[in-house]
């Protein structure tokens, strides 16, 4: 005779029938049998990551997706919020090979959760995943500022040798867009950061802001395959491979070849030097 509907007991049994479902490879019945749980009781906000487990077995990445960041949301408001960032960074991951927008959106999204939590190891590394996955979209106006947030983070850590990569990762996606003078400022305002002057990173950044102004295609090459770059996480290592100085560039002369233009200068001239001397003798 209880008429008020008992919705912890039928989300209990819907969890139960789900795991049965799960075991029993039946994923699309296990899928439904978790929302129905999630529906019975609302604030099991696990029972929407869960649906969204099912349909990333079936393949159906991006309506789990969905339903792994509605399960981020129930996370957030009811108090938890390393949980829904955490649910976004692995919705984030599913994603990634299908569609890298998305995946964008989703651990920015993960990362503003930490940020607001004061956790900003934890931000900064997804703001990190962003800014690689915007460089691989070629998107680059957006790398620069996802970049220069993530610098700034990492120099209010007090994380100083991350920032100095994070500046010569500036400085390659500013000279890809073709901005000199914003690549030029970003190593400018690096000086102000403990040990970056003199270091190898500015060094090696101001040779190649020197080489790229010069168009000095040679100079600019040796920097970019230098280890330093070249052992840069991937996205960014392309980017130094794939750097081209403007106008196509130009070779300086080496000294060999300096000396052969000027012994044919000189072969060229002797016989002008030697028929005047018989001239003269005619005379």
């Amino acid at each position: 005779m209880k008429w008020k509907p008992d919705y912890d007991s039928a989300a209990s049994e819907y969890a139960k029938a789900a795991v049965a479902f799960k075991n029993a490879k039946q994923l699309e019945q296990a899928k439904e049998a978790y929302l129905q749980e999630a529906e019975a009781h609302t604030n099991n906000r696990s029972a929407f990551e869960q649906a969204g487990m099912m349909l990333k077995d079936m393949q159906r990445l991006p309506e789990a997706v969905q339903y792994i960041e509605k399960a981020s949301m129930m996370y957030v408001e009811n108090g938890t919020p390393d949980t829904a960032a955490m649910a976004l960074d692995r919705a984030g991951k599913l994603i990634e090979p299908l569609d890298l927008a998305k995946a964008v959106h989703l651990y920015q999204q993960a990362a503003g959760v930490f940020e607001n939590e004061e956790r900003l190891r934890q931000a900064v590394e997804l703001i990190g995943k962003a800014s690689r996955l915007l460089v691989r979209q070629q998107k680059f106006d957006e790398a620069a500022a996802s970049l220069q947030k993530e610098k700034n983070m990492y120099k209010e850590i007090e994380n100083y040798p991350t920032c100095f990569k994070k500046t010569i990762a500036q400085v390659l996606v500013h000279l890809h867009r073709g901005d000199y003078v914003a690549a030029e400022k970003c190593v400018r305002e690096s000086y102000s950061i403990p040990g970056f002057s003199g270091s190898e990173d500015c060094v090696a950044m101001e040779q190649l802001l020197q080489g790229y102004d010069e168009q000095d295609e040679e100079q600019v090459s040796r920097v970019c395959s230098s280890p330093l770059l070249k052992y840069m996480d991937n996205d960014y290592a392309k980017l130094a491979i794939s750097l081209k100085v403007p106008g196509g560039g130009k070779k300086k002369p080496t000294a060999a070849a300096a000396s052969g233009d000027s012994g044919v200068s000189a072969a060229a001239a002797a016989p002008e030097e030697e028929e005047d001397e018989y001239a003269g003798g005619l005379c």
